[in-house]
Protein backbone atom coordinates (compact mmCIF):
# COMPACT_ATOMS: atom_id res chain seq x y z
CA UNK A 1 0.00 0.00 0.00
CA UNK A 2 1.50 3.57 -0.98
CA UNK A 3 0.21 7.03 0.03
CA UNK A 4 -1.14 9.18 -1.98
CA UNK A 5 0.82 12.48 -2.60
CA UNK A 6 -0.51 16.02 -1.99
CA UNK A 7 -0.63 17.79 -4.65
CA UNK A 8 -2.65 21.02 -4.49
CA UNK A 9 -5.14 22.80 -2.17
CA UNK A 10 -7.85 24.60 -3.43
CA UNK A 11 -8.99 27.26 -1.25
CA UNK A 12 -13.22 27.67 -0.81
CA UNK A 13 -13.86 31.22 -1.88
CA UNK A 14 -16.48 33.30 0.23
CA UNK A 15 -19.93 33.70 -2.05
CA UNK A 16 -22.54 34.25 0.43
CA UNK A 17 -26.28 33.65 -0.87
CA UNK A 18 -28.09 36.63 0.68
CA UNK A 19 -27.65 36.20 4.85
CA UNK A 20 -26.12 32.83 4.33
CA UNK A 21 -22.31 32.33 4.48
CA UNK A 22 -21.15 30.27 1.98
CA UNK A 23 -18.25 28.86 0.64
CA UNK A 24 -17.36 27.18 -2.28
CA UNK A 25 -13.92 25.24 -3.10
CA UNK A 26 -15.42 23.61 -5.99
CA UNK A 27 -15.34 24.87 -9.01
CA UNK A 28 -12.70 26.86 -8.85
CA UNK A 29 -9.48 28.53 -10.43
CA UNK A 30 -7.61 25.86 -11.63
CA UNK A 31 -10.14 23.39 -11.03
CA UNK A 32 -13.10 23.24 -12.89
CA UNK A 33 -14.66 19.74 -11.40
CA UNK A 34 -12.51 16.66 -9.76
CA UNK A 35 -14.71 14.15 -12.23
CA UNK A 36 -16.99 12.88 -11.44
CA UNK A 37 -17.60 15.55 -8.16
CA UNK A 38 -18.95 19.00 -10.09
CA UNK A 39 -19.47 21.25 -6.92
CA UNK A 40 -19.38 22.15 -3.64
CA UNK A 41 -21.35 24.79 -0.90
CA UNK A 42 -19.93 25.22 2.12
CA UNK A 43 -22.91 27.31 4.75
CA UNK A 44 -22.62 27.83 7.44
CA UNK A 45 -21.54 27.74 9.89
CA UNK A 46 -23.95 30.75 11.78
CA UNK A 47 -26.34 31.14 14.26
CA UNK A 48 -30.08 32.03 13.17
CA UNK A 49 -31.99 34.51 15.14
CA UNK A 50 -35.64 33.84 15.83
CA UNK A 51 -38.69 34.78 13.40
CA UNK A 52 -36.13 34.38 10.59
CA UNK A 53 -36.79 34.09 6.89
CA UNK A 54 -34.71 30.18 6.50
CA UNK A 55 -33.01 29.12 3.51
CA UNK A 56 -33.54 31.05 -0.22
CA UNK A 57 -33.94 27.53 -1.75
CA UNK A 58 -37.71 27.40 -3.19
CA UNK A 59 -38.22 25.56 -5.81
CA UNK A 60 -36.09 24.96 -9.03
CA UNK A 61 -35.02 22.41 -11.52
CA UNK A 62 -31.87 19.70 -12.02
CA UNK A 63 -31.02 17.13 -14.67
CA UNK A 64 -28.31 15.06 -15.16
CA UNK A 65 -26.35 15.18 -11.76
CA UNK A 66 -27.01 13.77 -7.93
CA UNK A 67 -27.34 16.37 -5.07
CA UNK A 68 -26.04 15.32 -1.60
CA UNK A 69 -26.88 17.26 1.26
CA UNK A 70 -24.86 16.78 4.68
CA UNK A 71 -27.03 18.60 7.81
CA UNK A 72 -24.14 19.00 9.95
CA UNK A 73 -26.02 21.72 12.17
CA UNK A 74 -29.52 22.61 12.29
CA UNK A 75 -31.92 21.02 10.04
CA UNK A 76 -33.33 21.17 6.44
CA UNK A 77 -36.75 20.20 4.59
CA UNK A 78 -37.12 19.01 1.55
CA UNK A 79 -39.93 18.32 -1.19
CA UNK A 80 -39.74 17.38 -4.59
CA UNK A 81 -41.85 17.35 -7.98
CA UNK A 82 -41.42 13.26 -7.55
CA UNK A 83 -43.22 13.30 -4.56
CA UNK A 84 -40.60 12.85 -1.74
CA UNK A 85 -40.67 14.64 1.04
CA UNK A 86 -38.51 14.83 4.89
CA UNK A 87 -37.25 16.84 7.50
CA UNK A 88 -33.24 15.93 8.16
CA UNK A 89 -31.57 16.88 11.51
CA UNK A 90 -28.51 17.33 12.49
CA UNK A 91 -26.24 14.46 11.33
CA UNK A 92 -28.54 12.96 8.54
CA UNK A 93 -28.06 13.63 4.95
CA UNK A 94 -29.99 14.32 1.66
CA UNK A 95 -29.45 12.17 -1.80
CA UNK A 96 -31.57 13.18 -4.63
CA UNK A 97 -31.26 11.87 -8.18
CA UNK A 98 -31.95 14.57 -10.29
CA UNK A 99 -31.47 11.79 -13.44
CA UNK A 100 -34.06 12.99 -16.26
CA UNK A 101 -35.34 15.98 -14.33
CA UNK A 102 -37.56 17.38 -11.07
CA UNK A 103 -38.13 20.23 -9.33
CA UNK A 104 -37.06 20.43 -5.54
CA UNK A 105 -37.00 23.03 -2.62
CA UNK A 106 -34.57 22.94 0.20
CA UNK A 107 -36.13 25.25 2.75
CA UNK A 108 -36.33 25.39 6.57
CA UNK A 109 -39.36 23.92 8.65
CA UNK A 110 -40.89 26.34 10.28
CA UNK A 111 -39.74 25.64 13.75
CA UNK A 112 -36.29 26.72 12.96
CA UNK A 113 -37.35 29.67 11.26
CA UNK A 114 -39.79 30.32 14.79
CA UNK A 115 -36.91 29.34 16.90
CA UNK A 116 -33.58 30.13 15.38
CA UNK A 117 -30.92 28.01 15.71
CA UNK A 118 -27.31 26.58 14.20
CA UNK A 119 -27.01 26.11 10.93
CA UNK A 120 -24.04 24.16 9.03
CA UNK A 121 -24.84 22.46 5.94
CA UNK A 122 -22.74 20.85 2.81
CA UNK A 123 -24.13 20.15 -0.57
CA UNK A 124 -22.03 18.13 -2.86
CA UNK A 125 -22.68 17.99 -7.05
CA UNK A 126 -21.82 14.42 -8.01
CA UNK A 127 -21.96 13.66 -12.47
CA UNK A 128 -24.10 10.85 -13.52
CA UNK A 129 -22.61 9.01 -16.55
CA UNK A 130 -24.28 9.79 -20.01
CA UNK A 131 -26.22 6.51 -20.11
CA UNK A 132 -28.06 7.71 -16.57
CA UNK A 133 -28.69 11.20 -16.89
CA UNK A 134 -32.24 10.45 -17.88
CA UNK A 135 -32.58 7.91 -15.46
CA UNK A 136 -35.75 8.00 -12.83
CA UNK A 137 -35.55 10.76 -10.12
CA UNK A 138 -35.17 9.17 -7.04
CA UNK A 139 -34.78 10.68 -3.04
CA UNK A 140 -33.39 9.30 0.12
CA UNK A 141 -33.28 11.31 3.24
CA UNK A 142 -31.69 9.32 6.22
CA UNK A 143 -31.73 10.51 9.70
CA UNK A 144 -28.60 10.56 11.71
CA UNK A 145 -29.84 7.29 13.54
CA UNK A 146 -30.13 5.17 9.91
CA UNK A 147 -26.57 6.30 9.29
CA UNK A 148 -23.83 4.00 9.61
CA UNK A 149 -21.08 5.07 12.15
CA UNK A 150 -17.59 3.51 12.30
CA UNK A 151 -15.12 4.20 15.05
CA UNK A 152 -11.36 3.90 14.44
CA UNK A 153 -8.05 4.88 16.40
CA UNK A 154 -9.39 3.51 19.60
CA UNK A 155 -12.66 6.00 19.25
CA UNK A 156 -10.61 8.82 18.19
CA UNK A 157 -12.02 8.95 14.79
CA UNK A 158 -15.71 8.57 13.71
CA UNK A 159 -16.62 7.84 10.12
CA UNK A 160 -20.47 8.22 8.94
CA UNK A 161 -21.03 6.13 5.95
CA UNK A 162 -23.12 7.99 3.63
CA UNK A 163 -22.41 5.50 0.16
CA UNK A 164 -20.02 2.69 -0.86
CA UNK A 165 -18.77 0.53 1.54
CA UNK A 166 -15.92 1.06 4.07
CA UNK A 167 -14.03 -1.88 6.35
CA UNK A 168 -16.94 -4.56 4.89
CA UNK A 169 -19.89 -1.60 6.12
CA UNK A 170 -22.88 -1.07 3.55
CA UNK A 171 -23.28 3.07 3.64
CA UNK A 172 -26.63 4.80 4.11
CA UNK A 173 -27.64 4.70 0.00
CA UNK A 174 -26.88 2.56 -2.79
CA UNK A 175 -26.57 4.48 -5.53
CA UNK A 176 -26.77 4.83 -9.60
CA UNK A 177 -23.11 4.22 -9.93
CA UNK A 178 -20.15 2.94 -7.41
CA UNK A 179 -19.18 5.75 -5.09
CA UNK A 180 -17.61 6.09 -1.55
CA UNK A 181 -18.90 9.36 0.37
CA UNK A 182 -18.18 9.98 3.96
CA UNK A 183 -17.57 12.57 6.65
CA UNK A 184 -15.15 11.45 9.17
CA UNK A 185 -14.24 13.10 12.35
CA UNK A 186 -11.06 13.17 13.88
CA UNK A 187 -10.66 13.64 17.67
CA UNK A 188 -7.56 15.30 19.23
CA UNK A 189 -4.41 12.95 18.35
CA UNK A 190 -6.44 10.69 15.93
CA UNK A 191 -4.95 9.30 12.83
CA UNK A 192 -6.98 7.18 10.14
CA UNK A 193 -6.24 5.74 6.95
CA UNK A 194 -8.48 6.33 4.24
CA UNK A 195 -8.87 3.98 1.07
CA UNK A 196 -8.20 5.81 -2.38
CA UNK A 197 -8.41 2.90 -5.16
CA UNK A 198 -6.02 2.86 -8.10
CA UNK A 199 -7.89 5.06 -10.73
CA UNK A 200 -10.44 6.76 -8.51
CA UNK A 201 -10.94 10.75 -7.93
CA UNK A 202 -10.22 11.71 -4.07
CA UNK A 203 -12.57 13.92 -2.75
CA UNK A 204 -11.78 15.58 0.16
CA UNK A 205 -12.48 18.92 2.09
CA UNK A 206 -11.79 20.28 5.42
CA UNK A 207 -14.52 21.11 7.02
CA UNK A 208 -13.32 22.74 10.32
CA UNK A 209 -9.98 21.77 12.13
CA UNK A 210 -6.70 21.75 10.88
CA UNK A 211 -6.01 18.34 9.40
CA UNK A 212 -2.25 16.94 9.00
CA UNK A 213 -1.00 15.46 5.43
CA UNK A 214 2.04 13.88 5.25
CA UNK A 215 3.07 15.41 8.58
CA UNK A 216 1.94 19.02 7.59
CA UNK A 217 -1.11 20.94 9.27
CA UNK A 218 -3.63 22.07 6.60
CA UNK A 219 -6.45 24.89 7.46
CA UNK A 220 -9.74 23.81 7.10
CA UNK A 221 -11.89 25.26 4.20
CA UNK A 222 -9.89 23.68 1.30
CA UNK A 223 -10.05 21.39 -1.16
CA UNK A 224 -7.07 19.29 -0.87
CA UNK A 225 -6.33 17.61 -4.70
CA UNK A 226 -4.27 14.38 -4.59
CA UNK A 227 -1.96 12.39 -6.91
CA UNK A 228 -2.88 9.10 -8.53
CA UNK A 229 0.45 7.74 -7.10
CA UNK A 230 -0.97 5.86 -4.24
CA UNK A 231 -3.98 3.28 -3.17
CA UNK A 232 -4.76 5.17 0.70
CA UNK A 233 -4.70 8.88 1.92
CA UNK A 234 -3.34 9.26 5.72
CA UNK A 235 -5.18 11.57 7.87
CA UNK A 236 -4.67 13.14 11.12
CA UNK A 237 -5.11 15.69 13.77
CA UNK A 238 -3.75 17.59 16.66
CA UNK A 239 -6.49 19.70 18.07
CA UNK A 240 -9.44 17.60 16.15
CA UNK A 241 -10.91 17.95 12.89
CA UNK A 242 -14.18 17.12 10.32
CA UNK A 243 -13.68 16.26 7.00
CA UNK A 244 -15.94 15.48 4.03
CA UNK A 245 -14.01 12.57 1.94
CA UNK A 246 -15.27 10.23 -1.16
CA UNK A 247 -13.65 8.30 -3.87
CA UNK A 248 -15.17 7.46 -7.33
CA UNK A 249 -13.91 6.80 -10.68
CA UNK A 250 -14.33 9.65 -13.70
CA UNK A 251 -16.28 8.80 -16.51
CA UNK A 252 -13.89 10.78 -18.73
CA UNK A 253 -17.07 12.19 -20.53
CA UNK A 254 -17.63 15.80 -21.71
CA UNK A 255 -19.35 17.81 -19.02
CA UNK A 256 -21.51 20.91 -19.85
CA UNK A 257 -23.32 22.51 -17.53
CA UNK A 258 -25.40 25.75 -17.18
CA UNK A 259 -27.18 26.67 -13.80
CA UNK A 260 -29.18 24.00 -12.26
CA UNK A 261 -28.36 21.42 -15.45
CA UNK A 262 -25.50 19.18 -15.98
CA UNK A 263 -25.29 17.14 -19.67
CA UNK A 264 -22.91 15.96 -22.38
CA UNK A 265 -23.71 18.83 -24.88
CA UNK A 266 -25.03 22.10 -25.48
CA UNK A 267 -27.73 20.76 -27.02
CA UNK A 268 -28.80 18.65 -24.18
CA UNK A 269 -28.77 21.88 -22.13
CA UNK A 270 -30.70 23.80 -24.54
CA UNK A 271 -33.49 20.58 -24.43
CA UNK A 272 -33.34 20.81 -20.65
CA UNK A 273 -34.42 24.52 -20.42
CA UNK A 274 -37.14 23.60 -23.05
CA UNK A 275 -38.26 20.82 -21.50
CA UNK A 276 -38.15 22.91 -17.55
CA UNK A 277 -40.04 25.54 -19.51
CA UNK A 278 -42.95 23.04 -21.14
CA UNK A 279 -43.62 22.01 -17.12
CA UNK A 280 -42.05 18.49 -17.81
CA UNK A 281 -40.29 18.34 -14.78
CA UNK A 282 -43.07 18.69 -12.20
CA UNK A 283 -43.49 20.73 -9.62
CA UNK A 284 -43.58 21.20 -6.17
CA UNK A 285 -46.48 20.51 -4.08
CA UNK A 286 -47.81 23.13 -2.01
Amino acid sequence: MTVRTLLHRHPARRDDIGDLHTRRPLPGPGLPHLDPFLFLNHHGPQVYPPHNAGLPFGPHPHRGFETVTFILAGSLAHRDSGGHESVIDAGGIQWMTAGSGLVHAELSPASFKRDGGELEILQLWINLPARLKFTRPAYHGVSAEAMPLIEADDGRVHIRLASGTYQGIQGAVETPTPITLMTVEIEPGGTVVLPAPAGEAVFCYGVRGAVQIAGHDEAPWQLFEFAADGDRVELASREGALLLYGHAAPFAEPIVAHGPFVMNSAEEIRQAIRDYQAGLFGAVPE
